[in-house]
């Protein structure tokens, strides 16, 4: 990522932040229509809402010392092969990521800002689906 992709993110995080169980709520609900199947993967929405927000909040401080904040995505991926993600699901995240993205930040959510979070967020979802498939590699 870029210096200036970095910023995007930050200062558009920064936006929606104040309204995190809001935007956490929304992006449930964006994934929800997305992917009906993945409800059964959550439990109550509003801590999993919390758990978004205070997880983007992590990443989205740490873009800067992307080498540091690795191991905690690596981590965080092969949690979450134990939950059942497959590697498609990282799609329709990312789908829902940028449809709450927009809801959220209205007209300041344009192409630069969109393109930002799009490149970051497939930098750690690749790191994330790369960790998920380490255990299964030890296994077979």
């Amino acid at each position: 990522m870029t210096p200036t992709q970095i910023a995007l993110v930050q200062q558009s995080f920064r936006r929606i932040s104040p309204h995190s169980e809001i935007v956490g709520a929304m992006f449930y609900r964006n994934l929800f229509a997305l992917d009906p199947s993945l409800r059964p993967m959550f439990g109550d929405v509003k801590v999993q809402g919390r758990k978004l927000m205070t997880m983007l909040a992590t990443v989205v401080a740490g873009l800067e010392r992307l080498d540091q904040l690795l191991p905690v995505v690596k981590a965080l991926g092969a949690r979450h092969a134990g939950y059942g993600v497959e590697p498609e699901h990282y799609d329709t995240v990312a789908a829902a990521l940028l449809q709450t993205l927009e809801q959220g930040l209205g007209p300041a959510f344009g192409e630069p800002v969109r393109e930002a979070w799009t490149t970051a967020y497939s930098t750690l979802a690749d790191v994330m689906i790369a960790a998920a498939q380490v255990p299964q590699k030890a296994a077979a």
